[in-house]
C-alpha cells in the first residue's frame, strides 16, 4: 500500500519549497505537482517526478475549468499506477491553493482502499499574511489564485478549511500569535517551521477528521497570548431581525466562527453558522432531533448527538444555539453581550416577525 501525503496552502512559492524539501528527504518518493497557469483556458499540466527527474507528464483538459475537476479521478489512477510499480515508498501530492484536500482524501479512501492510504495532510502557512488572510474579506479569485470563474469563496474560508482538515501545519517563520491562531482553529494540528519528520508517519484519521469538520460543530474555548475563542450557547432562539442586523458587528475582528443556530422563525430547521473573517454563511443542516424518530438519529452528526444527549431540554429538546468565535485580540465580553442582545426575549412573540434569512436558506420552512 502506497502512503500518500497531501500538501496544500495558498502561498504557491512556499508550498513548492516545502514540497521540494519533503521530496529531497525521501529519495524513493514521488512528487505530483500541478501547473494551473492555463486553468482559464481549460487545461492543467500534471507532473510526477522523483529526485532523479520527471517520470510522468500529462495535460489534462476540462470542459469546466476548475482545480478540483482537474484532479478528480485522474489523480487516483496515477497514484495506483505508481503503487503498482513497487519501486516507490511514498507519494507527495502538492494540491493547488484552490484545491480540496478533504475531497481528495475521501476519493483516495473510496476508490483505492487496497492500494493507497492518506498518511498525512499538511498545510503550509505564510506567517506574514495568514492573520490578514483569516480576518479579511478578499476573495480567492482576487488574490490571483487559479480557480473556477464562479468560485466566490473568500481567502479566509480557503485557509481556514485547509487548516481544519490538516494534521500538520508548516509555518514560513516562527510566530507565537500565528501558532496560537492556527492551533485555536484546529487544536489537533502539529505545528512546525520545517517539514522534517512529516513524511512516513501516519497521522491522518478519516473518522476523527470527519467529526472535527462536522457542519454545525464548535471550537473549544481557548486563551493563548492575544488569541481568544468565545464559546456561547443559548436555549432560547434568536430574534431573526436583530441577528441579521448584527451580523457585521458579530464577525468584526474574528477569524473563524462556527456552530449551530436556532432562529425563532426557523423552528423546524437546525441551521449552521460558518464565518470566515467578515464573510458569513448560514445554511440548513436539517431537522432537529426532537422532530425525528429515534431510528433516524444516526444520520445526524456525532457531535450534535452527543451534545443533545447531555443538554436535552424538557420542552425544546435539542433546539439551542451553540457558537464559537476565534480571533486575535477578540473582545470576548463585548461579543457575548452582542449575542445575548440578539436572543428573543420572553415577552416577544414569534409569528409577527419578519425573517430576513428565509430567502437565502434552501429548504427553509420558516414558521
Amino acid at each position: 500500500m502506497l502512503p500518500v501525503t497531501l500538501l496544500t496552502g495558498v502561498d504557491e512559492p512556499f508550498r513548492a519549497a516545502v514540497a521540494g524539501e519533503l521530496l529531497a528527504a525521501a529519495p524513493a518518493a514521488v512528487l505530483v505537482e500541478y501547473d494551473v497557469s492555463g486553468l482559464t483556458d481549460g487545461s492543467v499540466v500534471r507532473i510526477a517526478r522523483t529526485t532523479e527527474g520527471v517520470i510522468d507528464r500529462e495535460v489534462i483538459r476540462m470542459d469546466h475549468p476548475c482545480v478540483s475537476c482537474a484532479m478528480r479521478g485522474s489523480l487516483v489512477a496515477l497514484l495506483v499506477s505508481i503503487a503498482a510499480v513497487e519501486r516507490y515508498d511514498a507519494a507527495i501530492v502538492s494540491v493547488p491553493g484552490a484545491g480540496d484536500t478533504k475531497a481528495l482524501a475521501q476519493e483516495i479512501a473510496r476508490e483505492a482502499p487496497e492500494e493507497l492510504r492518506t498518511d498525512t495532510v499538511v498545510t503550509t502557512i505564510d506567517t506574514g499574511n495568514v492573520v490578514d488572510d483569516l480576518t479579511g474579506d478578499v476573495l480567492i479569485r482576487d488574490r490571483g489564485i487559479a480557480t473556477a470563474a464562479e468560485d466566490g469563496r473568500a481567502i479566509a474560508e480557503v485557509v481556514a478549511r485547509q487548516l481544519e482538515y490538516a494534521n500538520a501545519a508548516v509555518l514560513s517563520g516562527d510566530d507565537e500569535t500565528v501558532r496560537a491562531l492556527v492551533r485555536a482553529i484546529n487544536p489537533q494540528l502539529l505545528v512546525r517551521t520545517t517539514p522534517a519528520g512529516l513524511l512516513g508517519v501516519r497521522r491522518h484519521d478519516p473518522d476523527a477528521a470527519e467529526t472535527w469538520t462536522e457542519p454545525g460543530s464548535i471550537s473549544a474555548p481557548i486563551e493563548d497570548g492575544p488569541v481568544r475563542t468565545l464559546v456561547w450557547q443559548s436555549d432560547r432562539p434568536f430574534h431573526p431581525e436583530r441577528l441579521y442586523d448584527a451580523l457585521e458587528d458579530l464577525v468584526s475582528g474574528t477569524a473563524r466562527g462556527r456552530g449551530t443556530l436556532w432562529i425563532a422563525t426557523q423552528h423546524r430547521n437546525r441551521l449552521s453558522w460558518d464565518s470566515f473573517g467578515t464573510n458569513v454563511t448560514v445554511g440548513v443542516l436539517g431537522p432537529w432531533l426532537a422532530d425525528l424518530p429515534a431510528d433516524r438519529w444516526a444520520g445526524v452528526g456525532q457531535q450534535h448527538q452527543a451534545r443533545s444527549a447531555l443538554e436535552w431540554h424538557p420542552e425544546h429538546g435539542d433546539r439551542a444555539s451553540y457558537l464559537s468565535f476565534t480571533g486575535v485580540g477578540l473582545d470576548v465580553r463585548e461579543l457575548r453581550d452582542r449575542l445575548d442582545g440578539c436572543v428573543l426575549r420572553a415577552d416577544e412573540a414569534v409569528h409577527p416577525l419578519t425573517d430576513p434569512f428565509a430567502p437565502y436558506l434552501e429548504g427553509s420552512t420558516a414558521a
